[in-house]
């Protein structure tokens, strides 16, 4: 197994403030995340300030430079607007996306079900999402790109959470996709906030993960979590890995088994440079990753 960082303590600064450049990313990453096991960054679309060739092959120039690798791109789609238009312009986006992926030598390129809006009905959003995600699948042959369906809860700048949140919705789209380019990213803590057992889950799709966010994401002192999981990112603590609810040791123990070899990502907390490296140190542990 090889381990990546998210910059999860920095998204706003390098996607709505734009007070970060991913280069300043790649920067803190080479100094402070390689000594202790990170050996690829994932890369979220909102975090680049263009998709044009000469940009991209800079940004993968600086990963190479810092001899890190871009192994994993996390992008959005929403597939689930009554809008037939807006479901052709959202295909249309992460053909950009996987492109984008292609060009920055990322081999996985994360794709969603999109927002659970009220007036769309579990049936009708789940032949939404299939339909736009298997008319993909050509297109990410092409490019070498596999495409990851995460358990998702909500992308940050989303209005609605995920459409494909609780488990039944996940598990019935990812049974109606069978290809090599299509996959699973499992990240547990978000199974968690669908107020579900994480291990069920990855019991479920293990034989289909390749990719995995290593979380421990949980609701915030006094939060409830009610039947429909948590609704507001807002309530939501994004903890280091390690120190939460989540058991690594099963979900490692039953990845292996299942013969996953692929990329850990960690989606670390809020609080700086410093957590983010407690958590690499603490799945290298788990993965036996030596830092020796």
């Amino acid at each position: 197994m090889k381990l990546a960082a998210f910059p999860k303590c920095y998204m706003d600064d390098l996607c709505v403030h734009k007070t970060m450049t991913i280069f300043d990313w790649i920067e803190i990453s080479k100094t402070n995340l390689k000594q202790v096991g990170v050996t690829g960054l994932e890369m979220y679309f909102g975090a680049l300030a263009s998709f044009e060739p000469s940009y991209l092959a800079e940004v993968r120039a600086a990963h190479e430079e810092a001899g890190l690798l871009c192994p994993m791109f996390c992008a959005s789609p929403d597939f689930t607007s009554p809008d037939p238009a807006h479901r052709a312009a959202e295909i249309e986006k992460q053909k950009t996306m996987i492109a984008t992926s292609a060009a920055l030598g990322s081999g996985f390129c994360r794709v969603l079900s999109g927002q659970r809006r009220p007036e769309v009905s579990r049936e009708q959003g789940v032949e939404w999402v299939v339909e736009s995600i298997n008319s993909l699948l050509p297109y990410a042959a092409d490019h070498g790109v596999v495409m990851i369906m995460e358990n998702h809860f909500k992308d940050n700048y989303w209005s609605y959470p995920e459409f494909a949140q609780k488990m039944d919705i996940y598990c019935e789209i990812v049974g109606k996709i069978e290809s090599p380019w299509f996959g699973v990213n499992y990240d547990p803590s978000n199974t968690l906030l669908a107020n579900e057992d994480p291990y069920e889950l990855l019991r479920k799709v293990a034989h289909r993960v390749v990719t995995i966010h290593a979380s421990d994401r949980r609701p915030k002192p006094g939060v409830a979590i009610g039947p429909e999981g948590i609704t507001d990112y807002t309530q939501l603590i994004h903890g280091e890995v390690g120190t939460g609810v989540i058991d690594y040791d099963t979900i490692l123990s039953v990845l292996t088994a299942a013969g996953f070899d692929g990329w850990v990502s960690i989606e670390d907390g809020v609080n700086g440079i410093e957590e983010l490296q407690r958590s690499a140190r603490f799945l290298c542990g788990k993965m036996g990753i030596d830092l020796a």
